[in-house]
């Protein structure tokens, strides 16, 4: 499945009407089926899901590491795109568990979970963040718009991206939501088993609790958001000792969390 596609439209500017064909971006149900059992279903673009799929399932804590993946198979189905993915028994054994405490629940919450104690689950402590000068992090931004492949031609999709302390981007992920991209880029370093501790991400979004949990769970020290973070998503970076920073766009930015930068 192709991640844009074209529709005809008609533009009203300046008060002439004109007809005009825009290429959009994609969004379809990608279903996360672990050994099985359907877990998840998220709307996403469809490109790099193998990615997503190892990306998910480190941010949110089913694996602990890409080694416990057995298998990840891409196919479609007749309602969207189902990835199964195969994990370690004992990893599955927790995931059942899981499930198992979600049972006969009457309404939807963060990432399926329906009490506080889920919703936000303990965070690694963090270590020091690298040195990152304020230069560095525009830098990245800077390169970040030259590198949005899907945004340039939807204006529809969100990026993350992971740069080196000096600021040079190494990965670049784009997705309809803001969550996947971040999922899609953990899968790729986790792929190409690149260190999360050196460097830092940046994101085109703001910076919600989710963002946070994420990169906090597989280590990423610093997250850096073009938008404002929340008041909650300041708070858990506080305390596991992540750096946070948002609105950073325009030659500024704002430190909520952690070492200034």
């Amino acid at each position: 499945m192709l991640e844009t596609a074209n529709y005809p439209g008609r533009r009203w500017r300046a008060g002439v009407e004109s007809a005009v064909e825009d290429t959009v971006a994609e969004e379809v149900p990608v279903a996360l089926v672990y050994n099985g059992i359907s877990h998840v279903v998220m709307l996403a673009t469809p490109l790099d899901l193998e990615e997503f799929a190892l990306g998910f399932s480190l941010s949110e804590g089913i694996v602990r590491s890409a080694h416990e993946i057995r298998d990840v198979e891409v196919g479609a189905v007749a309602a969207g795109i189902e990835v199964n993915i195969s994990i370690s028994p004992e990893r599955f054994a927790a995931l059942k568990d899981r499930r198992r405490n979600l049972a006969g629940r009457t309404g939807c919450g963060l990432c399926g979970t329906e009490s506080l104690e889920q919703a936000l689950r303990p965070l690694p402590k963090l270590g020091a963040a690298a040195a990152v000068p304020p230069a560095s992090i525009h830098a990245a931004f800077g390169a970040l718009q030259q590198r949005q492949r899907l945004h340039a031609l939807t204006g529809a999709v969100h990026a993350a991206a992971w740069a080196r302390p000096d600021g040079a981007l190494e990965l670049v992920r784009e997705d309809v939501g803001r969550h996947n991209a971040l999922d899609k880029l953990i899968g790729a370093m986790a792929l190409e088993e690149r260190a999360f501790g050196e460097g830092f991400a940046v994101i085109t979004s703001r910076a919600s609790c989710e963002m946070v949990q994420k990169a906090a769970t597989v280590g990423m020290p610093l997250l850096a958001a073009i938008s404002a973070p929340t008041g909650l998503a300041i708070r858990l970076a506080r305390g596991c000792g992540l750096t946070l920073i948002g609105f950073a766009r325009g030659g500024s930015h704002v430190v909520y969390a952690g070492a200034a930068a």
